[in-house]
């Protein structure tokens, strides 16, 4: 099968206007399998800004590109107008310093990262792995939105070790960056028993915000208010003091914000505020605030003028 000629331009024009491009599923603030993901953290180990091309969303580049550059899976990895590789090669060449070389990066800290295994999560791990089988060591990746993964499996060789309370825990190069200070404890609750991993590296949680603080925090002028619903919603029942809105067109200014900006999301009834703060969490943001019962709560709360719906 071959490329036809209008699709191929198509690709060499995404491969000219950007050094670094990935083909993948989703894009780098939400990737939509665990192969992007695992490419998208390693990028992000050494590289600030990387284009990416969501294939879920455009059938033609998706099968497009398998014949671009005869390599049959997704994701791929272009610099520079060259193929790199899929995943596992993208976390070979990080975990070997060659990203780092590719890219001029300074050569990767190796250092084990200090980490904290409590002993009751010590003793539960041990019980774990007494059933496996030989040959297999805990692994520990931390992708890019510092969601944390266990898994068993063999030692590639070139992983970096932590030890704490006799547990050693194998990280890739990416994942050891994002695990220094990480606790790893046993805990029990109404949910039942299990691992807990507290990482002070992560992005501080999203915070619950009522209409009253959020009043108080408008009129005192230290926070900066995004309204998420639809135009048609705002222009029904605006917010009365000044805000920003978030739509397709506006993703790119917010997110270029300083992360160090109070942001506080506003939409009918405080659902999708909250994801679209999750979003922002992601981005590095930490100082995130999804406002309760959104306008509906404001409007019966705070402002009865503004028309409830």
């Amino acid at each position: 099968m071959s490329l036809e000629p209008a699709l191929r331009t198509r690709i060499e024009n995404l491969l000219s206007e950007h050094r670094v491009v990935l083909f993948m599923k989703g894009n780098a603030q939400a990737p939509r399998c665990g192969f992007s993901a695992k490419a998208v953290g390693a990028l992000q180990a050494v590289v600030e800004t990387f284009h990416t091309v969501d294939v879920l969303e455009d059938g033609e580049i998706r099968e497009g590109i398998k014949l671009f550059g005869s390599w049959p899976t997704i994701p791929q990895l272009y610099v520079d107008g060259e193929l790199v590789g899929g995943s596992d090669i993208i976390e070979g060449m990080l975990n070997s310093g060659e990203l780092h070389g590719l890219f001029g990066a300074s050569a990767p800290d190796r250092s084990p990262p200090p980490i904290t295994v409590t002993p009751k999560a010590a003793e539960a791990i041990r019980s774990a792995m007494a059933d496996s089988g030989p040959g297999l060591a805990l692994h520990m990746a931390i992708d890019g939105r510092f969601n944390a993964q266990f898994q068993l499996k063999p030692v590639a060789g070139n992983e970096i070790v932590s030890e704490s309370e006799g547990v050693r825990v194998h990280f890739d190069l990416a994942s050891a960056q994002r695990a220094k200070g990480l606790e790893i404890d046993w805990v029990e609750d109404v949910r039942g028993a299990g691992l807990a991993i507290r990482n002070p590296n992560a992005p501080a949680a999203v915070q619950a915000l009522s209409v009253q603080e959020l009043a108080a925090r408008v009129a005192a002028g230290d926070i900066t208010v995004i309204d998420v619903r639809p135009a048609s919603d705002r222009e029904y029942a605006q917010f009365p003091h000044p805000h920003r809105v978030l739509d397709e067109t506006t993703v790119g200014g917010l997110e270029s914000l300083p992360k160090d900006t109070a942001l506080a999301f506003l939409c009918h009834h405080g659902i999708s505020s909250a994801r679209a703060a999750e979003h922002f969490r992601g981005q590095g943001f930490r100082q995130l605030f999804n406002v309760e019962g959104g306008i509906e709560a404001w409007s019966q709360q705070i402002d009865p003028s503004v028309p409830r719906y």
